[in-house]
């Protein structure tokens, strides 16, 4: 290799490296988010949960049966989702294993299909009242037309179209790792500007007000400059001539 080739080939290789540390540390993410999901709600009752203080119990412990279902096939189903989507974006398993990938994804594309529908159902008695239905109403539906509008682009044969499509899926999918760590920031926030005899109720209160719209909306900003940045079809609203 020419030093010239080699000289062109070294941010090309810097760049994969650095996605692929990217795409590791969103991975790690997930897979903590997922596993802490799927053990609160699965060794413990809503009851319990509420009793404790854990979770989304204290929200769900009293609502009617379709609600507390409806909460469990959605905390199961965004599981699934936060789990498969790094490997959807991975970019070494499309090219050495696709029926894989394919596989994986039509996995992947169900869960968020049965995830929106049902995190709109649980929006009557969520947690953050008002806000959370505007919120997370429209996270659930974002979150349904970007997985269709990335399933029709794969259809069509438009590749490039499906991969900027599934980025903005997936930081949507993704808003269940970015919710915690909202909260867990701004209860610090509260905590330490409140001062000793914080009242630690409030300050959970405070930061999940906020979240409904803060979990979603910056990792939809990430998301579409990593779009732009890999020169994948950005999203344009569009405009009507004068």
């Amino acid at each position: 290799m020419s030093t010239t080739t080699a000289r062109r080939a070294e941010p090309r290789t810097r760049g994969r490296v650095r996605r692929g540390a990217g795409l590791a540390v969103v991975g790690v993410l997930a897979l903590t988010i997922a596993v802490i999901s799927l053990v609160t709600y699965g060794t413990a009752s809503l009851d319990q949960l509420a009793a404790q203080g854990g979770g989304l119990g204290g929200a769900y412990a009293q609502a009617a049966p379709f609600f507390q279902v409806a909460l469990y096939v959605h905390i199961a189903t965004a599981s699934v989702a936060l789990l498969l989507g790094p490997l959807q974006l991975s970019s070494t398993l499309r090219r050495r294993r696709p029926r894989l990938h394919r596989v994986t994804g039509r996995v992947y594309l169900v869960a968020v299909g049965v995830g929106s529908v049902t995190g709109l159902a649980i929006l009557p008695v969520n947690s953050a009242g008002l806000v959370g239905v505007f919120g997370f109403g429209t996270l659930a539906v974002l979150w349904a037309v970007t997985a269709t509008r990335a399933l029709r682009a794969i259809r069509g044969g438009d590749v490039a179209g499906h991969q900027a499509w599934m980025l903005r899926n997936y930081a949507l999918t993704f808003a269940a790792v970015t919710l915690r760590l909202w909260t867990a920031l701004l209860m610090g926030a509260h905590m330490a500007v409140a001062g000793p005899g914080a009242d630690e109720g409030a300050a959970f209160a405070n930061a999940y007000a906020a979240v409904p719209f803060l979990c979603w909306l910056p990792n939809l900003v990430v998301a579409e400059w990593l779009v732009r940045r890999r020169g994948l079809p950005s999203y344009a609203l569009p405009t009507t001539p004068v």
